[in-house]
């Protein structure tokens, strides 16, 4: 889990210097940086706060990640490390890219 975040952390943020350092300002670099920025934010901390929790649970023997006994405490972790940043990432990369018109083929003459 450290090094999903520590990957994530890189080359998200590799991607978001080179975008930045991109020449031409125009609204769609404004709102892909904007992207990138989320999408890296998000993914580095869900992974970061999964390491940590995974950590205590190997150190602390008195903690305990597997909340069977407890379905709303199992349901509030779940939904904080996993629904929650993937809803968020999907709703922030929603917009797919635009259908290609179809294209008239002409007959070889």
């Amino acid at each position: 889990m450290f090094f999903a975040a520590l990957g994530f952390l890189l080359y998200g943020g590799r991607l978001f210097l080179m975008l930045q350092r991109f020449p031409v300002e125009s609204k769609g670099r404004r709102k892909k940086l904007q992207e990138v920025g989320y999408v890296t934010t998000i993914c580095f901390s869900c992974f970061l706060i999964r390491c940590i929790m995974m950590c205590f649970n190997a150190f602390d023997k008195a903690a305990d990640l597997d909340l069977l006994d407890h379905p709303v405490l199992n349901f509030i972790y779940y939904l904080l490390v996993e629904i929650l940043p993937s809803s968020l990432v999907l709703f922030i990369l929603r917009k797919l890219p635009p259908k290609r018109g179809i294209t008239q083929y002409h007959p070889i003459r």
